[in-house]
């Protein structure tokens, strides 16, 4: 399996073009695989019984394709895809790097397919946390531990009731009766003790939930470009596979 040395980094970079490389070529030749025609040839001579008889002229077909050819085709197309996939796979498994935030070192020896898997997750994370809500900054809160939440300052507010009452709008004369009329007045009724409850958290909190997650995330980064970085022996496992089946 021991070959000629690259870095990971050159490997996976080469790797996706050999597989689509390795792909367009299979799929022509199944194609060619797929029409008989293209294997088969013939040569036909004529000959008439006597001298007097009919010449009619030679019949030919060259074969355009053949197995052997075919089977190299695919050996010269597979090869390079199979040891640069089984180098990729087999430093997968070597490369590894320390998750390192402000010189504290939070994992060691983190495989680089799993870096890869942080990142997707701390996106994932970082979406939650910025959708967490937050508490009204125009309320003044304390977190209550009998509650387990956020409680406000408790605010009065008047409670006002409708009450009827008649006004009159014309004093009775010695000729006319005095014009009233029933109107409803506004009048102070109670008061409204109103103290608001949040689940939510801090502006503060949330921030620095983001900011831990920034940097989680560049650490992840950094981490999985120092794998990448790591020397690994070229395989040469597409060799051995393929000329075992085919030689």
């Amino acid at each position: 399996m021991a070959g000629k040395k690259s870095k990971l980094n050159q490997i996976i970079a080469v790797a996706n073009g050999e597989k689509s490389r390795a792909k367009k070529i299979m799929t022509k030749i199944y194609q060619k695989l797929d029409k008989e025609v293209l294997f088969s040839g013939i040569s036909k001579t004529y000959e008439p019984i006597d001298e007097e008889g009919e010449e009619l002229p030679k019949e030919e077909k060259f074969i355009q394709i053949g197995v052997d050819d075919s089977i190299q085709e695919v050996k010269s197309s597979l090869k390079e895809m199979f040891n640069v996939v089984a180098t990729q796979d087999v430093a997968n498994c070597i490369a590894k790097a320390a998750i390192e935030v402000d010189g504290k070192v939070i994992a060691s020896d983190v495989p680089v397919t799993h870096l890869l898997f942080l990142e997707k997750q701390l996106e994932d994370i970082n979406t939650f946390v910025n959708l967490l809500p937050t508490l009204d900054p125009t309320e003044k809160w304390t977190y209550n531990e009998q509650t387990n939440c956020f409680v406000s300052e408790e605010k009065k507010t008047i409670r006002t009731k409708k009450t009827p009452e008649v006004i009159v709008k014309y004093d009775a004369t010695d000729k006319h009766p005095a014009q009233t009329e029933l109107i409803y007045i506004d009048k102070p009724a109670g008061y409204w003790h109103t103290i608001k409850f949040s689940g939510a958290t801090t502006k503060k909190k949330k921030d620095e939930l983001l900011e831990k997650i920034r940097k989680l995330q560049k650490a992840v980064k950094y981490a999985r470009e120092e794998a990448n970085n790591t020397e690994v022996e070229k395989s040469n496992i597409g060799d051995l596979i393929l000329d075992y089946i085919f030689e």
